[in-house]
């Protein structure tokens, strides 16, 4: 391969990592719950990640405000579990990306890619990003569990 292909690359790629530095800085001023479209976790159900195991976008006519942000469920039921006990459900890091959270950073999360560790609801920015953090889940938890007390109000 030529050099010019090479410097191309490379500067694909330190455009790649600046513009992604940029984002996540923006992102680190935002509320201790992610949230998208008024909705945390996109208007996802996040009991239903522990009852049926997969994603489930909630009814917007069943919400609950927890933590100054708005939840959304498929039914009542959940709606009820989630006030009774919010923490058990709620997701970790406030819903933002685990995996970025243990490099200090936080930054949105696909509902696509979540994991349940040791009865907690962790997501991740996305699918590749997921396939990284099982490499290691309880490393990069124990990481973003300390980095969490800083970056959370941030």
């Amino acid at each position: 391969m030529t050099a010019g292909f090479h410097k191309k690359n490379c500067w694909i790629f330190s455009f790649s990592i600046l513009l992604c530095s940029l984002t996540y800085d923006g992102f680190a001023q935002q509320a201790e719950v992610f949230s998208k479209n008024g909705y945390a976790i996109n208007g996802f159900d996040v009991v239903e990640y522990f009852i049926s195991a997969k994603p489930q976008k909630g009814d917007t006519s069943i919400a609950v405000i927890w933590n100054k942000t708005k939840w959304v469920f498929v039914n009542k039921e959940n709606a009820n579990l989630f006030t009774a006990n919010p923490e058990q459900y709620a997701p970790q890091y406030g819903g933002y990306c685990a995996f970025g959270l243990s490099r200090g950073y936080k930054a949105p999360t696909s509902e696509d890619a979540w994991s349940i560790v040791n009865s907690k609801l962790y997501f991740n920015y996305n699918k590749d990003v997921k396939r990284n953090w099982d490499k290691d889940q309880h490393g990069f938890i124990q990481k973003a569990d300390s980095n969490w007390v800083q970056v959370r109000l941030k």
